[in-house]
């Protein structure tokens, strides 16, 4: 059986989804599979992001993460994203990220593979769910294979009970959240092992 490879996408504005995609990412690579660990670019205008300090000191502690490409979409057989919620869906740099890949998805080469998400929010009810339903919605489109953690195990009780994918309260990702995180990466890895066999 052929090792699973995954792509880790995430981005970032604070670090809780940085640390979500570097514990996931940690997680698939300890349950066999070859990871790719990557980051969709920074939209936002410099001057915003110079403006914020918290904000450019966390793109500067990403700076050595790759940038997300094709290639890596293509690369993968199996997807693990990461962002956070804006209002009900998505951060604007993930969606930008995701609508440039039309000419993959035209040439069928986003289809068949699992994926799952997860997200966070400054709030408790602060759109997550929406969020991560809106994404599975994308991937619905590609032909993607949804493997959400739904109630498969303890830890996704513990860490709140999304059973859409884990979701985080800005800056407060703990101990139970790493460990829904491991479970919904090892689901991942599990799930691509199997549709690659």
């Amino acid at each position: 059986m052929s090792t699973p490879k995954i792509a880790v996408i995430f981005y970032s504005t604070y670090g809780t989804n940085h640390a979500v995609a570097t514990a996931a990412a940690e997680a698939a690579e300890a349950a066999g599979a070859e990871v790719r660990l990557r980051r969709v670019p920074e939209t936002a205008p410099p001057e915003v992001v110079e403006g914020q300090a918290p904000w450019k000191a966390q793109l500067e502690k990403m700076s050595g993460i790759p940038e997300v490409s094709h290639e890596d979409m293509e690369w993968a057989g199996g997807y693990f994203f990461s962002a956070p919620t804006r209002y009900g869906v998505v951060a604007s740099q993930m969606r930008a990220f995701i609508d440039t890949l039309g000419g993959l998805w035209s040439q069928g080469k986003l289809a068949d593979k699992p994926v799952t998400a997860t997200t966070s929010a400054g709030n408790t009810h602060g759109g997550q769910e929406a969020t991560l339903l809106s994404l599975y919605t994308t991937f619905m489109h590609w032909g993607a294979i949804l493997v959400p953690p739904g109630y498969t195990a303890q830890a996704i009780h513990d860490a709140g009970g999304n059973p859409y994918g884990y979701s985080a309260k800005a800056g407060e990702f703990d101990a139970a959240g790493k460990a829904a995180v491991v479970h919904q990466a090892t689901r991942l890895v599990e799930f691509t092992k199997r549709l690659a066999g």
